[in-house]
């Protein structure tokens, strides 16, 4: 049976994705720094296979934090083979008002984050043959007013993810980097409703997961953009 490592698992595409896992009869551990969250998503995980899903609370912007995750996982599980880098955090605002500690939290969460969640996973992922998948964004790719944070973030994590599935498959270790485009989920303060059914839902992410896991070994789709079928109506 294999293992996933979900960072910001307890809602949103992290959610989504361990759902998704769960189904399919993975073992699943989720992150994240609310520690209510995480016991309340991992309950409803193991609703669905109990015994399959473990919560633990950890910062993704703390090293000891990760390394810690991940032992915990080794122990519960034995083994890691899939490493989800999920957790995220979104402030917007132009350059002239923008908060500089809304920036290092930016970059700290969906940067630096990322770096730490697959130093810690990076020798177990070796001794598995695993795979790391990191949740990027369009705004990787394409800039906008008022996301000089978020778009340094996410286009730095687009360049992380491609130069570390270089120096990872040597090791035969897959990486891959998903990029959505406009997702219903809770992101910014968001509440999910009904006006939400054009965007991408967090179970599509999971699906797109799901298949690159089940991929055949030869074969490594690196980045990967996805968006909404049809414009906003």
């Amino acid at each position: 049976m294999k293992t996933a490592l979900i960072t910001g698992g307890s809602k949103g595409i992290g959610f989504g994705i361990a759902e998704a896992l769960v189904r399919e009869g993975w073992q699943v551990a989720i992150t994240g720094r609310n520690a209510k969250a995480v016991g309340e998503a991992f309950k409803r995980l193991n609703s669905i296979k109990e015994g399959y899903a473990i919560g633990l609370k950890a910062d993704v912007r703390d090293f000891e934090e990760q390394r810690s995750a991940v032992e915990k996982v080794l122990k519960k599980f034995g083994q890691l083979d899939a490493l989800i880098a999920n957790a995220g955090v979104g402030f917007f605002g132009s350059i002239d008002t923008f908060e500089p500690r809304l920036w290092h939290e930016t970059i700290d969460t969906n940067l630096t984050g990322v770096f730490y969640s697959i130093k810690a996973g990076y020798e177990a992922l070796k001794k598995s043959k695993g795979y790391i998948i990191t949740i990027g964004s369009l705004a990787g790719s394409n800039f906008f007013t008022g996301g000089s944070s978020y778009n340094a973030s996410k286009f730095g994590l687009l360049g992380l993810t491609q130069a570390v599935m270089l120096d990872a498959r040597v090791h035969n270790i897959k990486v891959s980097t998903i990029m959505p485009g406009s997702v219903a989920t809770e992101f910014n303060n968001h509440t999910p409703n009904a006006q939400d059914a054009w965007k991408i839902q967090p179970e599509d992410i999971g699906r797109l997961v799901v298949d690159l896991l089940n991929m055949n070994p030869r074969t490594l789709p690196s980045k990967i953009e996805v968006r909404p079928s049809q414009p906003k109506k």
